[in-house]
């Protein structure tokens, strides 16, 4: 398997590599803040780049990448007397895509760039776990070979929170005394998890999760059909992250929704044969990544009916036809939310147990509906019928 063909760690399945997103969706504010420090002149030697899953973080780090790598210091340029010219403080990140390193950058072949990532294990043929400290330690050879050059080094670390203790530590150091002209660009879905000092030691940009308006434009970059794609409920249900969306999108997650609020809706009563046709929809080698969107969706929905009943409210935009009807009298009051609540607690930990023990998918899904639906009987008992 050739180089280009082996599976990447930072892409999104169904989706382009960030390095290859041209435009960067709703994130102005993160890209301003960089902006004001690099023109300011006191350019931080390292950025934690934050926020949910598939926001743009990583595009955000690569197109800083190219920004460093093809934009001139402040004092390049010399005048008619030899004198240093101030050069024109940039107003965007954005470089020509036929700017010399846009190409290298997008060829992988960029010598001022260091991608710190998860590898592919040629033994095991699959992506490892974790970014060993084998690879950090790739970062020394880097810098002894970029530094010929003279030129702004750039490492993106794409996510820090796959680094293993070890591996952590070692970046650790290269934080503490950072080669000169050198920026560290660390991609962190959970900055919790992240050692306190590596955290202390970068600036933080923090990344917003988009609106509707804001995804539509981001899916149709993707080369989704924004118009045929209902954005307004890709929004709400992957919480404005277009990688989350893009999934929707390639596994028909918004029908999946439809469909199992469609069945909660049957509840307490349950229509068996429908959950049972749900169940077995997602069994199989095949559908591994639909059982798994499955799961997360119930997750959702439970989520949402516990928050209907303790605010009153629905979700302002339905995600499913007669959502929320449905939600409603599923959890018309705060006592009802509670006991939603603990059902899903319950539920999810039923779920990680039984995808431990790899329980099968279609049973693990009809035995979480059987509990929902106990939990709605109780209800019906307790308050009247929902």
């Amino acid at each position: 398997m050739s180089d280009s063909a082996l599976p990447e760690s930072d892409r999104a399945p169904g989706a382009p590599h960030p390095r290859e997103t041209p435009t960067l969706i709703g994130q102005e504010a993160a890209q301003t803040a960089f902006l004001e420090a690099f023109n300011s002149g006191r350019l931080h030697h390292a950025w934690l780049i934050t926020g949910p899953r598939g926001v743009g973080k990583a595009t955000l780090a690569w197109r800083i990448a190219r920004f460093l790598l093809a934009t001139p210091p402040a004092d390049a340029g010399d005048g008619l007397f030899g004198e240093a010219l101030p050069a024109a403080a940039p107003q965007t990140l954005e470089i020509d895509p036929d700017h010399p390193v846009s190409r290298r950058i997008e060829a992988m072949s960029e010598p001022g760039l260091f991608l710190l990532r998860r590898p592919y294990d040629e033994k095991a043929k699959r992506l490892k776990t974790q970014i060993t400290v084998d690879e950090v330690r790739r970062l020394k050879g880097f810098f002894a070979l970029s530094s010929a050059d003279g030129g702004h080094r750039v490492v993106i670390v794409d996510a820090a929170d796959e680094m293993n203790v070890s591996a952590a530590n070692a970046l650790l150091k290269l934080l503490e005394e950072p080669p000169a002209q050198t920026t560290l660009l660390l991609v962190s879905h959970q900055p919790s998890h992240l050692l306190p000092t590596i955290r202390s030691r970068c600036r933080e940009l923090r990344l917003a999760a988009l609106d509707g308006p804001n995804m539509a434009q981001a899916l149709s970059l993707a080369g989704v059909d924004s118009e045929a794609a209902n954005t307004a409920a890709l929004a709400e249900l992957s919480a404005g992250s277009v990688g989350e969306a893009l999934r929707l999108v390639n596994l028909d997650g918004l029908t999946l929704y439809a469909e199992l609020i469609a069945i909660m809706g049957t509840l307490p009563d349950l229509d068996r044969g429908r959950a049972l046709r749900l169940a077995e929809s997602v069994t199989g080698r095949a559908a591994d990544d639909r059982y798994a969107l499955l799961l997360s969706l119930l997750d959702l929905a439970l989520s949402r009916i516990a928050r209907t009943g303790a605010t009153g409210q629905p979700p302002v935009i339905e995600a499913a036809p007669d959502e929320a009807r449905i939600l409603l009298r599923l959890a018309p009051s705060p006592h009802a939310a509670r006991s939603w609540a603990e059902i899903a607690q319950t539920v999810g930990a039923r779920v990680r147990h039984g995808r431990a023990v790899n329980l099968d998918p279609a049973a693990l899904i009809l035995d979480t509906l059987l509990k929902l639906r106990s939990t709605a009987a109780d209800l019906a008992r307790q308050h009247g019928p929902t």
